[in-house]
């Protein structure tokens, strides 16, 4: 895990990324327990199980680390999301796909995309910055796959940037409120409520005539990958 705005003394840039990832997970979990500011670089070496000296090596300051910390998340969604519409070239797969990704991503970061509501306020305006353009780079996967149904007269000519952010919070709704719908409700079951909630008020006549057979395989496609997982 590499990024130009942190700094670091090491040039084998393997270890580099091996080094800040045990330093991300240790501060993920401390971070979320008792706050950014509350946590030393002391307390995440320890966790991590190296030196603070070490950590110093690869950060300058606790401000690297929570940026590390949110750019694991919003790397996921840029590495993730095209991965899993790659060659898909129906457009309401595609945008279902999409979503799905972004949601699993969510899953497998759910204390950082948490903390990232809490603490990004944390980080200074420039690198704010660079995590919402990262955001809006993810943003812009979604939105050429919700115009590429508008093309096929599946969903209604809507406003873009609205459906967007109704479908990223659907994704950022199982880590925020994980408390409540993990134990209620799989994964895949709530991907497949939400995007049925959320999508069938924009369908189109042609769209709802296809949705339910468009859910489906993306249903199929889950577990498909799912076993392959195993």
């Amino acid at each position: 895990m590499t990024d130009p705005e942190v700094t670091t003394d090491v040039e084998d840039e393997a270890l580099v990324t091996r080094r800040r990832a045990q330093i991300v997970a240790a501060a993920t979990e401390l971070f979320s327990k008792k706050g950014f500011y509350r946590t030393t670089i002391k307390e995440i070496a320890k966790l991590a199980g190296i030196s603070p000296g070490l950590v110093y090596l690869y950060v300058r300051e606790k401000e690297d680390v929570l940026l590390l910390v949110l750019l694991q998340v919003v790397e996921g969604y840029a590495t993730e999301i095209p991965k899993a519409i790659k060659g898909i070239d129906d457009p309401l797969l595609r945008l279902m796909q999409a979503v799905d990704a972004y949601c699993r991503v969510v899953d497998r970061h759910s204390a950082a995309t948490v903390l990232a509501y809490r603490s990004t306020k944390s980080l200074s305006s420039k690198r704010r910055e660079i995590i919402q353009n990262r955001e809006l780079e993810t943003n812009a996967i979604v939105a050429e796959a919700i115009k590429g149904c508008m093309d096929a007269g599946l969903i209604r000519r809507v406003n873009v940037d609205v459906l967007i952010y109704q479908l990223v919070l659907v994704a950022h709704g199982w880590a925020l409120k994980s408390w409540y719908l993990r134990s209620r409700v799989s994964l895949d079951d709530y991907i497949a409520a939400s995007l049925e909630n959320l999508l069938t008020g924009v369908m189109s006549d042609k769209g709802e005539g296809r949705f339910k057979a468009t859910l489906q395989r993306l249903k199929n496609n889950s577990e498909a990958a799912g076993a392959d997982d195993d």
